[in-house]
């Protein structure tokens, strides 16, 4: 049991997957030999975020390979993952840094280093060269699966595509760094590139487990690199009926250790008035911009300075998709 929530996943054997087939350790690329397009599937990024690599444990044990293109799977921060103890799981989110703040050109192509730098460097390549990724996370507290759009309503739209999950996001970017979701064509209109962050459901849950596979197949099959028939045959998840859209509008930054909550912290909550007062830090006061404002991944596991407790968005009503 951890804050509360009982531990119901366990960190899959990842050894199998260590020797990557293009020189960098947990990453795999499989060409099929026909024309398609470059597709990746990402887990691990923070490594208490095991659903992604369970999913990525039973790709392989699938022997799951691209019918066109090319496939890569790839485990990202494998040294956290290692650290990882049921005792103290957050303690795993990262070595030195957070390795989704740091894929803007400046940090992954200059001189500063770090545990997780290094490892951008290695998967930077991979990244840089995929027309469609799929990056698989899971969130500290309890909340239903959302997919993160990054800033381009591009994504949003192939997320539709995919049918699941319920709420979709678009973001205004993280203040404290860029993400791999964010990085070169993802973050641009009007490139063909297409990237999506799929946040499974709280990290220690049975049920994320089944929405990392089943949002991974679906991810496969919507870019033609699994057989459709066969990954319908292995769904896990019921797609809702309806997939809507936040807007994110703004990012609540914690000040000091002093930040908490004036509303319950519940993820995709609803502050029903404009004006209501959400969080505080000393003197300042954060408050509901309009009305019916969504609280998206509200926390305070990992609360210091610098970092974004809320996300602060609304519903987009002329974006809903009936499924």
């Amino acid at each position: 049991m951890v804050d509360g929530v009982p531990i119901e996943l366990q960190a899959p054997d990842i050894g199998p997957l260590r020797e990557g087939n293009r020189g960098v350790d947990y990453v795999h690329v499989w060409d099929s030999g026909q024309p398609g397009p470059n597709v990746m599937v990402q887990a691990i990024t923070h490594g208490n975020e095991i659903c992604g690599a369970i999913a990525l444990r039973w790709l392989w044990d699938q022997q799951v390979r691209p019918l066109l293109g090319t496939l890569t799977l790839a485990l990202g921060n494998v040294d956290a993952f290692a650290r990882f103890d049921t005792r103290d799981p957050h303690a795993a989110r990262f070595v030195d840094e957070d390795l989704n703040r740091v894929w803007d050109d400046a940090q992954v192509l200059g001189a500063r280093d770090s545990s997780e730098l290094r490892r951008a460097r290695q998967l930077r390549p991979f990244v840089d060269a995929a027309d469609f990724l799929l990056d698989i996370h899971s969130m500290s507290e309890p909340c239903r699966p959302i997919m993160v759009c990054g800033t381009r309503d591009k994504n949003a739209d192939f997320a539709r595509q995919l049918g699941v999950p319920a709420d979709l996001l678009i973001d205004t970017g993280h203040p404290a760094g860029l993400r791999m979701v964010e990085r070169g064509g993802f973050g641009d209109a009007s490139s063909p590139r297409r990237a999506l962050l799929m946040e499974c459901g709280q990290h220690w849950e049975q049920a994320a487990e089944d929405v990392a596979i089943d949002t991974t197949l679906r991810f496969l099959a919507a870019t033609g690199s699994i057989d459709a028939a066969w990954a319908r045959a292995h769904l896990r998840v019921t797609p809702p009926a309806q997939q809507r859209l936040v807007r994110v509008t703004e990012a609540v930054v914690a000040r000091s250790m002093d930040f908490r909550f004036l509303v319950p912290p519940v993820g995709l909550g609803i502050v029903a008035r404009a004006g209501t007062p959400i969080a505080q830090d000393g003197n300042h006061v954060w408050r509901a911009p309009y009305d019916d404002t969504v609280l998206v991944m509200p926390s305070l596991a990992h609360l210091r300075p610098g970092n974004t407790q809320v996300r602060l968005g609304r519903y987009d009503p002329a974006s809903s998709t009936i499924g």
